[in-house]
């Protein structure tokens, strides 16, 4: 895997997490009862960004390290993973 491949592969399971993580722990407008005029009740009043950032980007690591070691080490192959037959 050459170094750009790796770093799209990391950027690609980042965004995959981060948009997984993004409605965990919302507090909403409605939730707290304070609803700006002209707002949705559903609009965020506390969404966490920086935390929430920090934390994907640990976990997205994790996944990153255990998916490349799969494809580094050819336990599963394209050929693995290509279902059709060419004849």
């Amino acid at each position: 895997m050459a170094i750009t491949s790796a770093i799209v592969l990391y950027v690609v399971i980042w965004f995959m997490t981060f948009l997984i993580a993004l409605p965990i722990r919302v507090k909403t407008q409605g939730d707290l009862g304070d609803i700006v005029p002209g707002t949705h009740a559903g609009a965020p009043e506390e969404h966490h960004l920086k935390k929430k950032m920090w934390i994907v980007t640990g976990v997205a690591f994790v996944i990153w390290v255990v998916v490349s070691g799969i494809i580094l080490s050819g336990w599963i192959s394209v050929d693995d993973i290509e279902n059709f037959t060419r004849g």
